[in-house]
């Protein structure tokens, strides 16, 4: 069912570019998950009520890595998708790894540090694709 643009509520979403050198944390979805499963992707998650994406961005780094990074509180850019047929703004930060070894959650069953050009090659989510790019340019 296509929901009416209307009366639609979007939802809201966070990527997180993890970078270390010139690769970033890229997550695969794990076979389990009921949207996208088996998709490569960046960190990421959805925006709770009354939660700032700012802290959504940190809350998800914590829940589905475990790393400590360095996150950069201005967004890299932002997106529309849809998720399980809803429409869905993503909003894509940047963060600096600073140490720590990842941990998975069940949302990931498998991780890859990769180049965005790499990414491109693994993933099929054009806007993150150009995201991941636009995170290495400083």
């Amino acid at each position: 069912m296509t929901p009416d643009p209307d009366t639609a509520l979007f939802v809201v979403a966070v990527a997180v570019i993890i970078r270390r050198k010139d690769t970033f944390l890229a997550m695969r979805r794990a076979l389990t998950k009921d949207a996208g499963p088996g998709l490569w992707e960046a960190l990421s998650g959805r925006v709770e009520a009354g939660e700032a994406p700012l802290e959504t961005a940190a809350r998800e780094v914590q829940e589905e890595c475990g790393l400590t990074v360095q996150l950069d509180p201005r967004p890299v850019t932002s997106y529309p998708a849809t998720r399980l047929g809803l429409p869905m703004i993503v909003i894509v930060y940047r963060a600096d790894y600073s140490g720590g070894k990842v941990t998975l959650s069940d949302e990931h069953d498998r991780y890859r540090w990769l180049s965005p050009d790499t990414f491109a090659k693994w993933s099929t989510l054009t806007p993150l694709i150009h995201a991941a790019r636009l995170a290495f340019n400083v």
